[in-house]
This record gives structure tokens, C-alpha cells and sequence, in this order.
């Protein structure tokens, strides 16, 4: 069994500020494979004021609003170094970034990336909402026999070096779904999104009671001792 050492609970905290805090994590793991010591796992959970962010590899054209226009909104606009297309993260989205040594877990990327998915879509299932991967495509997703009601819940982008990883997923519970409108979500233009909190038609379960799941399946999935989570930084 894989130890987590830490799980730190950021809160709210500004898109920046969460990668440098990502970054150094991700560094120091790196740094201890090269020196052959053994490497700190770590699960960041947090949100995001509004923001939209650019994967290396994605299409500018998927914004479909002048930055100078979107800051008069108050969204901020990054380029990041995820994989991916561009995505959306505000208030009422859980982020997840855990910083992995996936040696560490004897797993590829291909796997990280369905144990990810898994995790979402077994956290899903305990409020009776049916997600599942859609072929040719990251992430958890509904309906993906349709083409007209298909929508992403949960979106994918992750970063590794060194079989390190960092960035990953970000979970609608109750977002404010409108801000998608600004974007092709992850270059998807026929496809929708959805939350939680829509799915249920109702309120959607407290950020905590999330957050503890999702630790609960990461442990369950990633074969993991969970640790108790700490807030800050």
C-alpha cells in the first residue's frame, strides 16, 4: 500500500498562487527521484476564484471573448502547462491536484488518467448520477450515447515529467455554469456541461462532504493510507 503524506485543503485560493504552490511540490518530488530518495506524495484540494486557463496544447480560438473582456467580468485568463484544451474554474468547483510519483504507484500515465476518471465517477455513483468515460475524450462525462444531452461534469488536465504529476481534475458540485458560455469547454463545441447541483435538481451536497469522498476513492482506487487532510498552506 502507497502512503499520501500530506493533504492540504487551500481553500479558496487564486489560480497563480495555486500553481506556484503545485510547482514546488513537484519540483521537490522530481528532485528526490533524481536522487534516488524515496518521493512525497501529496493531494492539494482547492478552488478558484473565476478564471479560464489554456492547456499547452490547446486552440486560443476556443475563447470566445477578448481577455480584456472577460477581466471586465472579473475572469481572469491564464496559459498554463497542463494537457488539454481550455477549461473553466470558479467558486462551487472542487479542484484536485495531486502531486504523484507514479512509480511510486507502479501505474503509466494511461492509468493515472482512469484512475482519476474513477474516482470521480465512483464519488458520482453515491448520488445516483451515472457517469462514465466518453471514448476519445478525458474525463467524466453523461449520457455519452447522445449526442444532444452528452455533458462533461468533471474535467482533466494533467501535467508529468519524470513520471511526476501535477494539475489534474476539477469537479462541477455547484458551479455557476453561465461562465462555460465564455469558452468551448475543453474544444468541445456540441457538447455541454453540467454539475452536481444540476443533476440533483436541488442543493447540491456541502463542499466538505465532497472533499471527503473524494479523499475516501483516491485511497480506495489508488490502493493509498489516507491521511487526515490539513488546511493552508
Amino acid at each position: 500500500m502507497q502512503k499520501i503524506d500530506e493533504i492540504i485543503d487551500l481553500g479558496t485560493i487564486a489560480y497563480a498562487d495555486a500553481w506556484k504552490f503545485q510547482q514546488k511540490l513537484f519540483d521537490k518530488t522530481i528532485a528526490q527521484k533524481k536522487i534516488k530518495e524515496s518521493t512525497t506524495q501529496t493531494l492539494i484540494l482547492c478552488e478558484h476564484p473565476h478564471v479560464i486557463t489554456l492547456g499547452k496544447h490547446g486552440n486560443s480560438n476556443n475563447l470566445l471573448l477578448p481577455t480584456e473582456n472577460l477581466r471586465k467580468r472579473g475572469v481572469e485568463f491564464f496559459y498554463t502547462d497542463r494537457g488539454g484544451d481550455i477549461t473553466y474554474h470558479g467558486p462551487g468547483q472542487l479542484v484536485v491536484y495531486p502531486i504523484f510519483d507514479l512509480d511510486a504507484f507502479e501505474i503509466g500515465l494511461k492509468s493515472y488518467i482512469f484512475k482519476l476518471e474513477e474516482v470521480v465517477i465512483r464519488l458520482l455513483n453515491d448520488y445516483g448520477i451515472k457517469a462514465e468515460r466518453m471514448p476519445g475524450a478525458t474525463g467524466v462525462w453523461l449520457e455519452t450515447d447522445s449526442d444532444k444531452n452528452a455533458r462533461k461534469i468533471c474535467a482533466i488536465g494533467v501535467r508529468s515529467s519524470h513520471f511526476v504529476t501535477m494539475h489534474g481534475l476539477a469537479l462541477n458540485v455547484n458551479t455557476d455554469l453561465s461562465y462555460f458560455s465564455l469558452i468551448n469547454p475543453c474544444g468541445f463545441i456540441e457538447k455541454g456541461v453540467t454539475s452536481i447541483q444540476k443533476e440533483l435538481n436541488s442543493n447540491a451536497p456541502k463542499m466538505d462532504e465532497i472533499k471527503n469522498r473524494i479523499i475516501l476513492y483516491f485511497s480506495e482506487i489508488f490502493d493509498i493510507d489516507k491521511i487526515d487532510k490539513k488546511n493552508g498552506k
